[in-house]
């Protein structure tokens, strides 16, 4: 068997003496040359676009920095007018002829102001009458006309007189048409059943109302 020498390897060989170095220029010559690469694709040139060039500011011509322009005198916008505003300008117009019910009188508490009044005359004139409950003659008579109980005395000139007892008829009658709402003709019907029944019931509803108004005026005092 031989025996293999692992440390003959480790020393450094040494040149041969007789052969000399070669230079390092010789042995890249000696190397085998690349292959030439494919030439690549000529590109094509964009066309080059060029800028205006930017003049100097010494270039521009000398601009004031303040322009005076003269404006016409500013003209103003004609007036709207519309046709709510005429016709709020305009009076209100009054109606001809004879006024409803509604417009005549429409006073919850007309009667309880009513009572308040002392009646210290014997007799009342038709228009102090309409004046009390707040609507024309014409109504006054008409009721007159209607119902039996309203009985007025007449001067030698055919002027109504009102007693105490017709305005006290009065005050029903306007009781049930206004505050009941009755027809004339339920009215006159329920005067007819029972006369005293409707004058206490009429009785009963005024001094409820002076309680009521009794009431109010201790709260507002309170």
């Amino acid at each position: 068997m031989q025996q293999l020498d692992l440390f003959s390897n480790l020393e450094p060989k040494k040149p041969d003496p007789a052969t000399p170095p070669v230079p390092e220029k010789e042995l890249l010559s000696t190397k085998e040359p690349l292959p030439d690469k494919e030439p690549e694709p000529e590109q094509q040139q964009k066309p080059v676009v060029e800028r205006p060039k930017m003049t100097e500011t010494n270039d521009l011509p000398n601009i004031p920095s303040r322009i005076q322009v003269q404006l016409p005198p500013d003209i103003p916008p004609p007036l709207a007018v519309s046709s709510q505003s005429v016709t709020a300008s305009q009076p209100p117009q009054k109606k001809r002829g004879r006024k409803s019910l509604k417009e005549v009188s429409d006073d919850p508490d007309l009667i309880k102001t009513l009572e308040s009044v002392p009646l210290d005359k014997q007799y009342y004139s038709i228009s102090e009458v309409a004046t009390m409950f707040k609507v024309n003659t014409s109504l006054i008579r008409y009721w007159e006309n209607e119902f039996d109980i309203l009985q007025p005395k007449k001067n030698r000139k055919g002027d109504r007189l009102f007693r105490q007892e017709d305005i006290q008829h009065l005050k029903l009658i306007y009781h049930l048409l206004r505050e009941r709402k009755y027809t004339i003709e339920g009215a006159k019907q329920k005067l007819k059943e029972d006369r005293k029944l409707a004058a206490r019931n009429f009785e009963m509803v005024q001094a409820l109302l002076k309680v009521k108004g009794f009431l109010t005026e201790l709260k507002e005092q309170l």
